[in-house]
Formats: structure tokens, sequence, C-alpha cells
């Protein structure tokens, strides 16, 4: 969209003039490059993992290559609901009606979006004898396709979302707000989420992204652009990047990343007098730079992420030093808005407060001539970091452990004072990771299957095995047949806590003289019963000293484990009716908890120290030893159903050796 001389007051008063200046150019992006850069993109610490260290686009960055306000009032409220968390708020679309005069119709209205095709053809000439409120009313066009465009731009590329109906409403209060940080929060978050491998699109400000790694790589930047102005964006726009052979060029930038050096990153680029000379005097007033050194949150409305700025030093004029471990935020990447409506001032107070109080975040840096990393920090980082993405095949550089003279030159820097604020992990994410049967515990424990599989490849009976709980059955309610299948083992769970019945299948074939066993999750655990089911289901097995299974026999054989069964015994008030002697009919006690002298054989819970290692575990002459089975213990009711499938893996195991 034009922008018309009218309207320009009005950019300047919100503070987006300077970006505005960016709109009559076309920015074409370097996908292969982004892409090499997007492999190394860490979401735990904001920053890209390079050879060399840390580096990452920060306020500072924001503020040359944009020319956007960095402090001021964090960008925020709720998305569509005014008249629900505004005060004096209206609905949406009767408050659009008003700022617009009129509302788009309806093929061009999807949910709390409209198409940027209604405010092109609709506000894109203004009219030569436009009254003042006309002119109001392109400018909130204008604003409104530009955030939507140049900044906060998502996935779809072509909707305008009215959640700025409360900034468009007021202009001349739009000066007020931080839409550097806000367009920073949404940089960052874009590339977490492209970080995901199931994820392959791209959003966010990536103009700001590619101009970046210009400015700060200079073997990366294309030739022939020496002449620039402010924006120090606008020096790529006549940019060009082929759009031929973009795998063979990924690969050629993953290998020119992994050979960058200290040396080869301009850590401060605009400090260059030819920089400074061109520049707008206000993005070196005292306000705005202080906010480069502040590791603080950045908000966009749903959207919370860190600025880590103590990460890299380097690129504010200091000495690196070994940093403090990165704030833990993934319960705040789990928050995008899509759970409904909010007013997150109030959702995210605490985040909130710290952005106001952004001024005491601010780090102190002592400029030095050379900045860079210390020798130190290249030392803890080559032990700790992965430095090198391409095959070995195609890099071997035996240089790159060497520490460089000049680190040892700068000497070390004291860690900067910040503020403390507590972890935010994401508890379901967690609670997945030590669920059996997830992605990596199917990866962790692909062996065992293999094994099974390669020890029974005679037999034509035998089945895929199904490690998974399939979805169609999670739901499915229990009958009093199913307690018994012709040619398979299935275990039921059910839980009152919501009325939901999971169904775990441990695997699909089995002989016929394996036995089936139902428990509800209200049952004790702890009860005698309990413990008499399992002993029946062992004591079966163990009765059987020669089975045929597949084809071929397998002779029973159990580990000599002695154990004093007397020693334990399991406080239950049931236990005074009729007591079992169970525990004496195979040697373990089911009671003893993970990391037990019985890991050799199977523990009841945790993770035997084999499962922490890449090798598989060896014995005293060097062979590959055979692996524990890993039963997990339930935690809470909800985990039971995972428990039932266990027996019989449990089952199988002895029955097999």
């Amino acid at each position: 969209m034009p922008m018309h001389e009218r309207i320009i007051p009005y950019l300047e008063r919100a503070g987006l003039y300077h970006l505005a200046r960016l709109n009559s150019q076309w920015f074409w992006l370097d996908e292969p490059l982004v892409s090499a850069f997007v492999e190394r993109w860490r979401p735990e610490t904001h920053t890209f993992h390079m050879p060399f260290g840390e580096c990452t686009v920060t306020l500072q960055d924001v503020a040359f290559q944009l020319g956007l306000p960095v402090d001021g009032e964090a960008v925020s409220g709720c998305l569509g609901e005014f008249e629900t968390y505004m005060e004096g708020g209206r609905p949406a679309w009767e408050w659009f009606e008003d700022l617009f005069g009129e509302r788009p119709p309806p093929n061009k209205v999807k949910q709390m979006t409209v198409h940027f095709t209604w405010f092109h053809e609709r506000f894109r000439v203004l009219p030569p004898d436009a009254s003042e409120e006309t002119v109001r009313i392109y400018a909130r066009a204008y604003i409104m396709m530009l955030l939507s465009t140049q900044l906060f731009g998502d996935k779809s590329a072509n909707w305008v979302h009215i959640r700025w109906l409360p900034f468009a409403a007021n202009l001349d209060g739009m000066g007020r707000y931080s839409w550097g940080s806000a367009a920073l929060a949404w940089l960052y978050r874009c590339m977490c989420r492209v970080a995901n491998r199931n994820v392959t699109n791209l959003a966010g400000p990536l103009q700001l992204l590619q101009s970046w790694i210009f400015w700060r790589f200079p073997s990366l930047r294309p030739a022939g652009f020496e002449v620039f102005s402010f924006l120090l964006a606008s020096r790529w726009s006549a940019y060009l990047p082929p759009n031929d052979g973009k795998e063979q060029r990924v690969i050629r930038y993953r290998l020119a990343l992994d050979r960058l050096t200290a040396r080869d990153i301009v850590w401060e680029p605009y400090s260059a007098l030819d920089v400074l000379a061109v520049v707008h005097p206000e993005i070196l007033t005292d306000e705005h730079s202080r906010m480069w050194r502040a590791v603080t949150a950045l908000i966009y409305f749903a959207v919370i992420e860190w600025h880590q700025v103590d990460r890299v030093v380097p690129q504010l004029g200091g000495v690196q030093h070994i940093p403090e471990d990165a704030l833990n935020v993934d319960w705040l990447h789990a928050k995008d808005g899509r759970g409904g409506d909010r007013w997150f001032p109030h959702y995210y107070q605490k985040w909130h407060e710290h952005w106001e109080n952004r001024l005491d975040a601010v780090i102190s840096i002592e400029r030095v001539a050379d900045p860079g990393p210390s020798a130190d920090y290249l030392d803890w980082w080559y032990g700790e970091a992965q430095r090198f993405l391409s095959p070995g095949a195609a890099f071997a550089d035996p240089r790159g452990t060497q520490i460089p003279p000049e680190a040892y030159q700068r000497g070390s820097s004291q860690v900067p004072r910040r503020s403390q604020l507590p972890d935010m992990p994401d508890n379901r994410r967690v609670e997945r990771h030590r669920r059996v049967g997830t992605r990596d515990t199917g990866r962790e424990w692909r062996w065992l299957h293999d094994a099974m599989q390669e020890d029974d490849a005679g037999g034509d009976a035998r089945a895929e095995v199904d490690h998974r709980v399939r979805r169609a059955n999670a739901r499915r309610g229990r009958t009093p047949d199913d307690t018994q299948h012709a040619g398979g083992v299935s275990g039921t769970a059910a839980t009152e806590a919501g009325g939901d019945t999971f169904t775990s299948r441990a695997y699909s074939q089995m002989p016929e003289f394996t036995p089936t066993m139902t428990m509800d999750l209200d049952d004790q655990l702890v009860s005698p019963r309990f413990y008499a089911d399992f002993a029946e289901l062992i004591g079966n097995d163990a009765g059987t000293s020669n089975v045929q299974f597949g084809g071929q026999s397998y002779q029973q054989q159990m580990p000599d484990v002695q154990m004093e069964t007397g020693a334990y015994q399991p406080h239950m008030t049931e236990m005074h009716s009729q007591p079992h002697d169970y525990q004496g009919q195979y040697g373990v006690d089911l009671n003893v908890p993970a990391g037990s002298p019985l890991d050799t054989w199977f523990t009841m819970g945790g993770t035997p120290q084999s499962a922490f290692g890449l090798d598989p575990p060896r014995d005293d002459v060097g062979q590959e030893a055979a692996r524990p089975t890993r039963v997990r213990r339930p935690a809470r009711c909800g985990t039971g159903s995972h428990l039932l499938g266990d027996f019989h893996d449990v089952a199988r195991d002895d029955r097999d050796g």
C-alpha cells in the first residue's frame, strides 16, 4: 500500500514511520541461508550455537535495522473479546465498523481476521479532497496492514487480525508502546517453532533476520551492496538470491557455518563511523540504548520470550564469560493464545511486572577494544556445545579445539548481576516423557523388540509388536467379554476421574496358554489380591519348564537372586485375614525401589543405569550383556493402564528366559 503524505504524521506519532519506509521495497529471502541458521537455533537460550560461541538478534539490532522504539509499554491486551476484558470495550465488529466506516463482506472475514485484499482494495488510494477523519481511517488501515505484514506476519500470510483495533482507535497513543521488543518476541517465537522438526514454514520479521546475518557475517553477505542508509535493513532491498539448487546451497551454507571462527563475525557492526553518520539520533539516546543490555521478558500478547543478552556480551562490546544456566520457559513456549481469549496483562502478570521493572534488569558490561569470548568460555564451549553439523567426511579441521591467542589476551570478565526468576517448565511435556510408550522410550527400548523378532525369526505365527496405545480403543468401554481374547493379550484399566476408560494393548499375538489379567484402577495396588494375581501369573510361567513358542523350544531360566523374603512385609490392613505365601514363588521383591541390586534383571520403576548411555552394557569380558527389562510403576492413577501391559512384558520375558 502506498504511503500517502497525509498519513505520515500519524505514523511518526505511532513510532512506525521508519518501518513504513521499508514497506515500499520488496525483500527476497535467501531461504537456504536462513535454513542453515535455523538449524543452529536453540529455543532454550534463544541464541544461535556457532563453532565459536553464541550470537543472536537483540534489541540493539531491532533498533538499528528497523528503527523501532525498544522502550515503552508492552504490546499486549486481548485478542478480540474487547467487551469482556476492556473497560468501555465494545463487540469487535461493531468497533471495527465505527473505526473504518463499514464492515467487510462475509467472504473477506474468517473468525477474527480480515483478508488483506479488502484493505488493499478499499483503502489503497486516498482521495485528494479527503477530510481529516477520512485520513485517520486510511491511517488506521495502513497501520493494521503494516503490523500484520512487516512485523507480525504469520504463516497465513494474507489475513489481518483485529487484535489491533484498540491500538488503531488511539493513533496518538501508539507511540508509547515498545514495538521493537514485541517484534523481537515474535521473531524468537517463530524461530523456536520452526526449530521443531515437524514444522517446515517460518514466519515473522524475516527481513530483520536476513539483514542481521549480512551485517554480522561479511563472508555470507552478497557482493555489490556497499552503499547504505538508515534504515540499515534497506541496504539489501535489491538483493535477489538464486532460486535453484536450494538443497545443495543449504549444504554449502551449513559447511560454511561450521568453518566460522570468532574472527569471522563482526561483533559491533554499528560502532563504525559511517554507520553512526546515517542512523537517526533518537536511536542513540540513553532512553533506548540502555534497553539493549536488559536481560528481561519480551512480550507480544500471548507470546513471552526471554532477552538473554548476557550470553552474547561481545555483541555489546564486552568479553564473554561462562554464562549462567538459561531460564526454562518451556511452559511459556506452550502458550500461543489458541486456548481461548483472556486479558494477557493479568494472565502473565509476573512477566508484565518484570517488563515494567526492566531498568532493574539492565546488566553492566565493561567495554573493551577487542570484544569476543574469553579463553575460559571457549574451553567450556568446546566441551559442552555441538559445534559442527556437517558430516565428519565433509568437515575435518584439527584446529577446531585450539583456543586462539587473542582469547587469552582478552582476559576474563565477571558474571553480570541479573534478576533471578524461577524456571517455568512445561510439566505436561515432562510427564509425557516419563510415560511408557512415548516416542523417546520407544526408540530407547526398541532394541528389545528387535531382539525378540530376531530370536523368533523361524516362526511365522508372530505378528508385529505394537508398542503404542491405539487411539481407536482409548475410550472404548470394557465389556464382560473383554477378559479373554482368542490370540492376544490385553489389559484394561478404568478410572473414575473424568469418567474415561483407557485400553493398553501389549502384544498383538501371544501363545494360547498366556493368561489374561484385568484390573480396575480403584483396586488398591497394595492389596493382597494385587500380589496374588501377579504371583499366579509368574507362577504359571515358572511351572512350565519347556515351552514351545514360535516354532522354537525355550528353557525357563531365572537369575540366581538370593533374597530374604521375610525381611520385608507390606503394611496392609487386609493382611490379617488370610496371608498368602506369594513372595516365595519368585526371587524378587516387588517393592524394592529403582537402583537396587536387582537392576541387572528388572525393577518396578525408574530407569536402569544402562539406559542413560548410547552403547549397550557390557560384561567383564567386553561382550554385550543382557539389557534389563524396564517396568514402570504407576505414580498416579492415570498411568495405571501402562502397568498392565508391563505385566505381560515381564511374563513374556520370564517365559522366554
